[in-house]
């Protein structure tokens, strides 16, 4: 995760332009959990999303992240009157002693899961949650134009490196990437430690909105602007962004950087379908995994 812990990443970025999840996911997680509900550990908690949105259902939140800056974002969104018993503390997901053992009613990671060091985080986590705890992570990989399949298309081929050598799916981290494409399944909870083991996932189509397979989770309307700078937030773009100095975005007024040269392929793939219009709304969805556990 060290591309969200440098100075140079932008945490107002990531918090304004991330997708959120809907009470939807919220409500099949907490339907599978059983037994009390004292404690809920958010791990990687960014910008503090996860925890306000779970925090009404637990007497206590506490979000976890290495990041100083994302730890700033989450306290200065997290409204203290309206919170007072969500807490955040900068620090490793794999080492946490500020957490007692056996405390931990629910551990949850919102798109953070495929960062995490397993070897170490397995023991910790098997320390503090308590016996039939529950554990819920959960993904998205790289969005869909639903309505646009030859804009999904050109999108695809520079996210996944097939634009050559240098472009921007060189940039992704590994073997985090991979992790999130394959919507979580590498990660397989020891067995001799959790039980009850389920799966919830969604591929997008390109027919339209729902026209995917599985359950849907993560889709949200936005205008090209806004999508253009969410790509910005992607830890492969500040990758790019590293080794390309001074390649500034247009609406900066520079030249143009890798989501402008990207945009403008996609133009030029769906011609004549107003995607040149920054303020165009389109259907976006991600392809999701969601991963539910319970400790033995």
């Amino acid at each position: 995760m060290a591309t969200f812990a440098k100075s140079t990443f932008s945490h107002a970025s990531y918090a304004a332009f991330r997708p959120s999840y809907p009470p939807s996911l919220y409500q099949t997680i907490l339907t599978y959990h059983h037994g009390p509900k004292n404690l809920c550990l958010d791990l990687g908690t960014g910008h503090g999303l996860v925890a306000r949105a779970l925090a009404p259902s637990f007497k206590s939140m506490l979000g976890t992240d290495p990041s100083k800056g994302m730890i700033a974002q989450a306290r200065q969104l997290t409204s203290t009157s309206e919170f007072p018993h969500v807490r955040y503390e900068e620090g490793s997901s794999e080492n946490m002693p500020f957490v007692e053992g056996g405390s931990v009613d629910m551990v949850v990671a919102g798109q953070a899961a495929h960062w995490f060091d397993y070897p170490r985080l397995l023991p910790e986590l098997a320390r503090v949650v308590r016996k039939g705890g529950t554990l819920a992570f959960w993904g998205y990989k790289d969005h869909v134009f639903v309505d646009f399949p030859r804009a999904t298309e050109v999108l695809h081929k520079h996210s996944h490196g097939a634009a050559g050598p240098g472009s921007l799916g060189t940039y992704w981290s590994q073997p985090g990437r991979n992790i999130v494409e394959g919507k979580l399944r590498a990660i397989e909870p020891p067995e001799d430690e959790w039980e009850e083991i389920e799966r919830v996932e969604y591929e997008p189509g390109t027919q339209g909105k729902g026209s995917g397979q599985g359950t849907m989770f993560v889709h949200k309307k936005m205008r090209v602007d806004e999508v253009k700078d969410y790509m910005r937030t992607w830890s492969s773009v500040h990758g790019w962004q590293e080794a390309n100095p001074g390649r500034e975005k247009r609406k900066d007024g520079g030249k143009g950087d890798v989501v402008d040269e990207i945009w403008d392929e996609i133009v030029e793939a769906e011609s004549g379908k107003g995607l040149d219009d920054d303020g165009m709304e389109i259907e976006i969805e991600w392809g999701t995994g969601l991963l539910m556990a319970r400790k033995k």
